[in-house]
């Protein structure tokens, strides 16, 4: 083929194709690395609430709070308006967090209780 020569069909589609697929494997590695990033800020935010059940576990707090969760909810939905994304998305994803959340917290309060009531085991060494 010349220069200033148009591919033929059959180039040309296969030239296209080779652009798309490199250009989609360029965005399936971004999204990639952004999927890591979530799993990690997911992970940090997990060990904050940890830390907040066991405050709770310890002065008998209970493990949900319901204002709290619903001014939550409402600051992702508008956080996510303005980020053009779904609110209700962001609602639905925020309700799947609280509820693993208040899980964890009423797992810490059983195993505190549980603890409370039995006598301390005598330090070893």
């Amino acid at each position: 083929m010349s220069e200033g020569t148009a591919p033929a069909g059959g180039e040309a589609a296969a030239i296209a194709d080779e652009a798309a697929r490199e250009r989609l494997s360029y965005l399936r590695g971004s999204i990639d690395n952004l999927d890591a990033a979530l799993v990690h800020l997911l992970a940090e935010r997990f060990k904050c609430t940890q830390q907040v059940g066991e405050l709770k576990a310890l002065h008998s707090l209970p493990p949900a709070d319901p204002a709290r969760e619903a001014a939550q909810i409402e600051r992702l939905r508008r956080l996510a308006e303005d980020a053009k994304l779904d609110p209700a998305f962001a609602e639905k994803f925020l309700n799947f967090i609280i509820g693993e959340v208040v899980r964890h917290h009423r797992a810490i309060a059983d195993r505190t209780q549980e603890g409370a009531g039995e006598p301390a085991e005598p330090a070893a060494g």
